[in-house]
């Protein structure tokens, strides 16, 4: 399978959903987004390393890092490998001593990694045709990552359930509104309901 470059273009928190972040992870030379939601402390980490901000004390991934040094273990790059059921599933690709290790890990855990040893992202076409979005706009691409509050549309206002008496007209515009609001956790279930129908 092809591999396809990703790099994170922001991170966004969910205004709908409480303590939930969305990490917004781009094609790199392309049009196409990746939204994966994860939990406050996750985007802490990931925006810690961003900023390049340095706490007093390590934290875990600065911990995992200094150790992996420590020990020769170069994190060469991270692979997103798998969707199942709407979760992500990671490998840390990593060289030690001339050999080659991959090893499991949490999305969010591997990008925090991945961002603290500044190597790239990948992941396979499958994966980004079933759960990523593309953007109409070529002026859309971000650059530099930004958190961002979304404003509430409307639709927003209303419980899920809204999505379900939309037509596939309706969704297709709603999904490039709250795109063009970055909010992309409000994205991802229009994304799901968009492909449910397609897939009926």
């Amino acid at each position: 399978m092809r591999k396809i470059e990703l790099e994170i273009v922001a991170l966004s928190h969910s205004i709908t959903q409480t303590h939930s972040y969305a990490v917004v992870l781009g094609e790199v030379n392309g049009l196409r987004r990746l939204p994966i939601v994860i939990g406050g402390f996750e985007a802490q980490a990931i925006a810690v390393a961003l900023e390049k901000m340095q706490p007093s004390r390590p934290l875990t991934h600065d911990l995992m890092k200094n150790f992996m040094n420590a020990f020769n273990i170069e994190l060469h790059e991270v692979v997103i490998s798998n969707l199942q059921e709407g979760i992500f599933y990671s490998k840390l690709i990593c060289y030690s001593n001339d050999e080659t290790i991959e090893i499991d890990s949490r999305t969010s855990d591997a990008l925090a990694l991945a961002v603290r040893f500044g190597c790239p992202i990948f992941t396979y076409e499958n994966i980004l045709n079933s759960a990523g979005i593309l953007l109409d706009d070529p002026a859309g691409k971000k650059s530099g990552v930004k958190p961002v509050t979304p404003t509430i549309s409307e639709h927003e206002k209303g419980a899920e359930d809204d999505l379900k008496v939309l037509n596939l007209d309706e969704l297709t515009q709603l999904l490039q509104e709250v795109l063009e609001q970055e909010d992309y956790i409000r994205a991802i279930a229009i994304r799901d309901e968009i492909n449910s129908r397609k897939s009926h």
